[in-house]
């Protein structure tokens, strides 16, 4: 009986595991706000390390969190390490293009809660309706232990739910 509980338990196993390897490595998740303010006003928040203090969702979930910029603020190449608690996580972001006053893309390289790397692009434009569209992407690829974890975590949902956070804080920071 012994026997058959554990090859039940093997296959299972094996059968987890083949599962979790056929899920899609590549993802991307992206919310975008209307924020009643010209891209002028607003590119400044999103192009520089100082600039994006002052309404990312992560420095509000560790407001204890370490950063070092290194280089100049607001131009390629420029890097921010950061060192935050387990919600916020520890890595670095870097400037890798920045096209004014209309996108910015950021490399992240995390290395808590675990490894990865991905692509963060901001970008604005006008709203017909008046105000300005941020929209807010994050895409990368998954290796085995990120495939397993949107297994059991809506990633969508969680990071989500973060930048949905973030446009608030960016509107609530650019409207005053």
């Amino acid at each position: 009986m012994l026997k058959i509980i554990g090859i039940v338990i093997v296959i299972l196993i094996i059968v987890f595991v083949i599962f979790v390897s056929t899920r899609p490595a590549h993802f991307q998740y992206e919310r975008s706000g209307i924020i009643n303010a010209s891209v002028d006003k607003i590119f400044p928040y999103l192009s520089t390390f100082e600039g994006g203090h002052k309404w990312s969702p992560y420095e509000r979930m560790d407001p204890n969190m370490k950063t070092k910029i290194i280089g100049p603020d607001g131009q390629v190449g420029t890097v921010m390490e950061f060192e935050g608690n387990r919600d916020a996580g520890s890595g670095k972001l870097e400037f890798l293009k920045i096209t004014a006053p209309t996108e910015v893309n950021l490399k992240l390289t995390m290395i808590k809660p675990f490894p990865a790397e991905n692509l963060i692009v901001y970008h604005l434009s006008a709203n017909e309706g008046g105000g300005t569209k941020f929209t807010w992407s994050m895409s990368g690829d998954n290796g085995f232990l990120g495939k397993m974890m949107v297994v059991f975590i809506d990633c969508e949902k969680l990071i989500g739910g973060q930048m949905e956070q973030g446009i608030k804080n960016l509107k609530e920071v650019v409207e005053k």
